[in-house]
């Protein structure tokens, strides 16, 4: 029996009720345009290479303009907290065009870790006084929340807080921590008595910071000490966990897009490469060997950036299945962007494995996001254990 007309029309509006989580606005667009091209100007290669050897690691001056200019670090926070009022998708097109750039310096760990775990956070008051800085990039946060393990998980957490004559105090170390060495604000994942808290420490009485020699000198990450360090909670006591795990999935969806611009550039910097390399008389773009290769590139980066997508997605849309995207996405995009840096230093041949040529920093990026927020194998463990299987 056929399928009558209105029952078809309701089937076709249900499966076609998802192509707006790829097909970017007009004003997404033209967001990536002026992003796009305000990175060209401002972060070309020599530019990266200067600022990952500064001791900040991040230009001051561009760090304003992003803020001044374009609003970037307020993107998806909303008006009532000083930002733009946007979304994650929005985000998403900064966030993708920073990984094509290599920006070095605290976008990630400020506006998506910390931007994230506030905005998550059921504590209007601590939103009020913390995210209008962030917002307006006067105030650079970090998400303190790995420790020696490294791991992203709640048993993981050792650091202590306690309620000690009207404040909060907390003990432990954190290590790996994005920008943590010159954060202005740290939010803090620790134990307390009922479980895990988050707490926000912005003043640097009891705390000993270092920073850590790291692959990737766009990313600096370091390690905190904390000796009875005074902290406010945010939100309530022990209750942190299932926020700061929401927000980690939409972290983890956002760096899968960041990833995605960073393979895509690395495929574009390889395919110019073949164009004007010759060998026996033809540009070795033209060998069948190395076109295959690059669509073999072409097809995985679109299916990572088509699963990236998905995942910024449900997370602007509040959708169920934004764990198990997420780390779809995470997993997938990691080995994706890996897998083309690789390409790209191989096809250069001998000039690709040396430090002048910019290959080498987008694999350094590579393998640094590859760790962040949990690799490859973990993702796929989490993907397993989301799906019931």
């Amino acid at each position: 029996m056929s399928t009558p007309p209105a029952e078809r029309t309701k089937e076709v509006d249900e499966m076609t009720d998802i192509p707006d989580a790829f097909a970017a606005t007009d004003a997404q667009d033209e967001l990536r345009r002026t992003v796009r091209g305000f990175f060209e100007k401002k972060m070309p290669e020599h530019e990266v290479r200067r600022i990952m050897e500064t001791p900040e690691g991040y230009d001051r001056a561009v760090w304003r303009q992003m803020a001044d200019q374009l609003g970037l670090q307020g993107v998806a926070i909303p008006e009532e907290f000083g930002g733009s009022g946007f979304g994650y998708s929005e985000l998403g097109v900064v966030v993708e065009e920073t990984g094509r750039a290599l920006l070095p310096g605290p976008f990630f760990g400020s506006v998506v870790l910390a931007g994230t775990a506030l905005l998550c956070s059921a504590d209007d008051a601590a939103k009020s006084r913390y995210l209008p800085g962030i917002a307006t990039g006067e105030t650079i946060a970090a998400l303190a929340l790995t420790e020696q393990s490294g791991r992203w998980s709640a048993d993981a957490v050792q650091t202590t807080a306690r309620h000690d004559g009207g404040r909060w105090i907390i003990n432990g170390s954190k290590t790996f921590v994005l920008d943590g060495h010159a954060a202005d604000l740290l939010l803090v994942a620790a134990r307390t008595d009922s479980g895990i808290s988050l707490l926000a420490v912005d003043q640097t009485e009891g705390l000993t910071r270092r920073m850590l020699s790291t692959l990737d000198p766009t990313r600096r990450q370091g390690r905190i000490d904390f000796t009875d360090t005074p902290a406010e909670l945010i939100g309530a006591e022990g209750q942190a966990w299932p926020s700061l795990s929401h927000a980690l999935d939409i972290a983890a969806a956002l760096l899968a897009l960041e990833q995605v611009g960073g393979a895509q550039r690395c495929l574009e910097i390889a395919v110019d490469y073949a164009k004007t390399r010759h060998q026996f008389g033809k540009p070795i773009g033209s060998f069948q060997a190395i076109r295959h290769r690059f669509a073999d590139l072409m097809l995985e980066i679109e299916c990572a950036r088509g699963a990236a997508q998905y995942a910024v997605y449900a997370a602007a849309r509040g959708l169920d299945e934004l764990p198990a995207a997420a780390s779809l996405a995470k997993a997938y995009c990691t080995d994706v962007y890996t897998k083309a840096a690789g390409a790209n230093i191989q096809i250069h041949g001998g000039i690709g494995f040396t430090w002048e040529h910019p290959a080498h920093m987008y694999f350094k990026r590579a393998k640094s996001s590859e760790h962040l927020l949990g690799d490859a194998a973990y993702h796929r463990g989490l993907l397993a254990d989301r799906a019931g299987i």
